[in-house]
């Protein structure tokens, strides 16, 4: 048994990432640990003015941030567990201490053996799922590109418009002088442009999940089985 993103990239090209990214995204019921990292985001920033209500609308279900920032305390909590569908699942929480008070960028990563890929469930009731393909640079860092984005609600179980949706790239990489992780996300839309990203650097901290368990309010208010 593998981590969901070592199964996902395939052994290969993922011992082509830097052993610290090895070790971050090994984190699963199988290793037993969770990760917590801590630090801080350079800028958090937003495309033109026409995307803030739909960054606004996004931010109720803890998807998306409407709001903007530098050096911006950052907190991101990965924990395996066993979702209700008996699926490996791992948070992805991301907490950002923003002016004005804090705001969370919720997701939570399985595998997907139909699609041969993580799926990415957004938000507090993963109403969003989109597709996610990970692959190692040739200097150990780790690229993530998503792809389809799918809306389902009851019996709703839509392709999400590229005209109101958004393709992400987020590159992960670990810089050895400062024995920091350093992250840059960014999400385009094909009209609109760059809708928002953020930039900066964290330091990890490992434990058992065995001991500590997944903590309230870390798990999605609904589940979604669809793939």
């Amino acid at each position: 048994m593998t981590s969901i993103f070592r199964t996902a990239m395939g052994d290969a090209a993922f011992e082509r990432l830097h052993p610290e990214l090895r070790r971050r995204f090994s984190v699963g019921l199988a290793s037993g640990e969770l990760c917590v990292g801590r630090g801080t985001m350079d800028r958090v920033w937003h495309g033109r003015a026409v995307v803030k209500s739909f960054l606004a609308l996004g931010g109720r279900r803890n998807i998306l941030l409407p709001r903007t920032g530098r050096d911006v305390p950052f907190t991101i909590e990965n924990v395996p567990y066993l979702d209700s569908f008996g699926r490996e699942t791992v948070t992805f929480v991301r907490t950002f201490a923003l002016p004005g008070g804090p705001r969370r960028f919720d997701a939570t990563m399985v595998h997907s053996p139909e699609r041969d890929c993580v799926l990415d469930y957004l938000g507090t009731h993963q109403h969003l799922s989109g597709e996610l393909r990970l692959s190692a640079e040739p200097d150990g860092s780790l690229l993530l590109r998503s792809g389809e984005l799918r809306f389902r609600e009851g019996p709703v179980d839509v392709r999400v418009p590229e005209a109101v949706g958004g393709r992400a790239e987020v590159r992960e990489s670990f810089d050895e002088r400062t024995g920091r992780f350093r992250i840059r996300v960014r999400v385009v839309n094909r009209y609109f442009g760059p809708l928002f990203g953020y930039e900066g650097s964290f330091t990890a901290e490992y434990a058992d999940v065995r001991s500590h368990g997944v903590r309230e309010g870390l798990r999605p208010v609904r589940e979604e089985v669809r793939a």
